[in-house]
């Protein structure tokens, strides 16, 4: 496989994992059923944000055979894109779920 489709496996699950806590209402998506506190969706949030980041140091790892050092710069960057990714979910959760159970 290509690394054009490594890079394209990688940013379907980046995706996935922002989108993830805000589609379920479960802690950690297997704890117990409940309504969870925006404390407790962010706190998840972030959680996925470090797994889809040691996804993808292991990905790069087995690529490349080592890691790229990266600065702080990057490490924010990415936040911020794992932010944009995580809007979809977060819209779906606050927005149009409540008009929904409303109707």
């Amino acid at each position: 496989m290509s690394l054009q489709n490594w890079s394209l496996i990688y940013i379907f699950i980046a995706f996935l994992a922002a989108n993830l806590p805000w589609l379920s209402s479960r802690r950690f998506i297997v704890g117990p059923q409940g309504e969870k506190s925006l404390a407790w969706y962010l706190g998840e949030w972030l959680a996925m944000y470090f797994l889809a980041g040691c996804i993808g140091m292991g990905m790069e790892w087995k690529l490349d055979g080592h890691l790229s050092p990266e600065g702080w710069e990057f490490y924010v960057i990415a936040l911020c894109m794992f932010a944009v990714f995580a809007i979809p979910g977060f819209i779906w959760r606050f927005n149009v779920l409540p008009l929904l159970r409303k109707s």
